[in-house]
């Protein structure tokens, strides 16, 4: 079966570093777009951004040159690098598939913009 694991979460200053891994399995990696989604408590879940398989990225607005998304299609692997974090960006994180009708999602990592 398909299971996508995330991992990198955790508790940060203003300011700091996180990077996000998604290691994908039970999958053809190479043909999916891959996204990294979140959400806030009472917020509705939205995109951060997305790599298709192309390479072509789109990112939220919110978050346009302090995270880079890229993809090892060797190791089926996504990563969201993510700096000058903000408080505003403390959520969880869910690593997305998509193709065609098909989706994926992972269980999730916290991450947590604090001082």
């Amino acid at each position: 079966q398909v299971q996508l694991v995330e991992s990198g979460g955790g508790l940060v200053q203003p300011g700091g570093s996180l990077r996000l891994s998604c290691v994908a399995s039970g999958l053809i990696f190479r043909v999916y777009t891959m996204g990294w989604y979140r959400q806030a408590p009472g917020m509705q879940r939205e995109l951060v951004a997305l790599i298709t398989s192309g390479n072509n990225t789109n990112y939220a607005d919110s978050v346009k040159g302090r995270f880079t998304i890229s993809r090892d299609n060797v190791k089926n692997t996504v990563v969201l690098q993510m700096n000058s974090l903000k408080s505003e960006d403390t959520a969880a994180y869910s690593c997305n598939a998509h193709s065609n009708r098909l989706d994926f999602w992972g269980q999730g990592t916290q991450v947590t913009v604090s001082s």
